[in-house]
């Protein structure tokens, strides 16, 4: 029996998956709640246009995270039937969030763009963020968000904060994908 390679191999069967974060995990600079563990994308990540086509839609797990009312986080785990597949989909994700701040925005809001660097983690990980003001809304003009992108092997994760209140938590984010990369294996 031949065994199919790329996006219609990961389509055949579910694999067991990985570790996620926990509520623990997350940044105490707030008090989280959480969502079980769901099958598939769940929500699309701000910023993420022009998604890599034939992304799997098997393999795949999130878990939403909030507080009472300013900030949400979500984890995205995906696992590809080759590494080769992780590292390109890693890669596109990395610039599709590196570039966010330079799409064309909404009239009369201002994005700027962050780099927030490199983690020596597993096969590694990358935290963009990006800061938009917009001088036409009269209540919450202000959003900070943090996307990071790291990998394991075949499997890649995607961790994403945002919140309207306050400077993106860098240092601590830094730690919660840190932590749910080598959680994934």
């Amino acid at each position: 029996m031949a065994v199919a390679s790329g996006p219609a191999a990961s389509a055949d069967q579910w694999r067991p998956r990985p570790g996620t974060l926990y509520i623990s995990d997350l940044p105490k600079t707030e008090s989280w709640r959480a969502a079980p563990v769901a099958r598939g994308w769940g929500m699309s990540h701000e910023c993420l246009a022009n998604w890599p086509e034939g992304r799997p839609e098997v393999n795949v797990w999130h878990r939403d995270f909030s507080t009472a009312e300013t900030a949400y986080a979500e984890q995205k785990v995906v696992v590809f039937a080759t590494e080769a597949e992780a590292i390109t989909f890693a890669e596109e994700t990395r610039e599709s969030y590196a570039e966010c701040a330079n799409r064309p925005q909404e009239p009369g809001v201002t994005a700027t763009g962050y780099d927030h660097g490199v983690l020596d983690v597993e096969e590694g990980a990358t935290l963009h963020g990006m800061y938009t003001f917009d001088a036409q809304a009269s209540d919450r003009p202000h959003f900070n968000y943090l996307w990071g992108v790291g990998r394991d092997g075949d499997t890649v994760t995607l961790n994403m904060w945002q919140s309207y209140w306050g400077d993106p938590p860098v240092t601590e984010w830094k730690n919660t994908l840190r932590t749910a990369v080598n959680k994934l294996y």
